[in-house]
């Protein structure tokens, strides 16, 4: 067994079978480029990253811990020791690339509103996530689940729930299942309307999710809602009509 301790404050739970860790890392089997793995932690999806020939891996771990592990377990794998979510990546990676990784639950959705930050130069995720936000992620309109980060995800990528793993397979065990989805750019992922914009709405809608959108957008001085919108709630719109309420009520587009 390995000598890295899992933290608490890190939100770490080591995943240990060899047959998950694999199935995750065959999602890059059709992928070439630059990939970045989040939190490799004791590096038993990365065994498995490094047998890809295709791809160009490197790794960012914010536990010295587990980088000074990795560097003795894969010395010719380079890591990054540093905070994924606050690591300017251009100084240390190459775009565009692909991220995978587990990821801690505490912040995974962080890292998705980070990737989305970084859109234009990340055209794969593959990540494991606590099974509810992976759902929530990949969640249609008039579902409970549907909410910011599902539209704001499937507005620019393509989402799939791949499959569930037990809590059994980590050390410690979470109290929880996790979920391994896979998003992909869409083609097409410029917006028809202005993008900044879109997240201000999607945000207010849900931010007040049992209100109109009329009231909840209200709330943040958008006021021209056209009435086939005013009296549904956020949940109720697809990823297009969130873009279509957008153009409608954006002034400056």
């Amino acid at each position: 067994m390995n000598h890295v301790r899992a933290k608490k404050h890190l939100g770490q739970h080591f995943l240990t079978d060899n047959n998950i860790a694999n199935k995750i890392a065959d999602q890059l089997k059709d992928f070439h480029g630059n990939v970045i793995e989040i939190g490799p932690g004791t590096g038993v999806l990365t065994q498995f990253l490094l047998e890809n020939k295709n791809i160009d891996l490197k790794a960012i771990e914010l536990d010295t811990e587990s980088v000074d592990f990795l560097a003795k377990k894969y010395p010719d794998l380079p890591v990054v020791s540093a905070n994924f979510l606050k690591h300017n990546l251009k100084n240390d990676f190459t775009f565009p690339l692909a991220i995978i990784g587990n990821f801690p639950y505490n912040i995974s959705s962080q890292i998705l509103f980070r990737m989305l930050e970084y859109r234009s130069e990340i055209p794969l995720l593959v990540g494991m996530f606590q099974k509810e936000m992976a759902e929530r992620v990949c969640a249609i309109h008039g579902n409970k689940t549907y909410g910011i980060l599902s539209v704001l995800v499937q507005a620019f990528y393509e989402s799939e729930y791949l499959f569930t793993v037990s809590e059994n397979v980590f050390n410690p065990p979470p109290k929880v299942k996790s979920g391994v989805i896979r998003l992909k750019r869409r083609e097409n992922f410029k917006l028809d309307c202005n993008e900044r914009h879109l997240f201000t709405v999607v945000k207010a809608g849900f931010n007040q999710r049992r209100k109109t959108l009329r009231n909840a957008l209200r709330a943040v001085g958008i006021d021209n809602i056209p009435e086939k919108f005013s009296k549904k709630r956020a949940e109720q719109l697809s990823v297009e009509e969130f873009i279509e309420l957008t153009k409608l009520t954006n002034n400056d587009f």
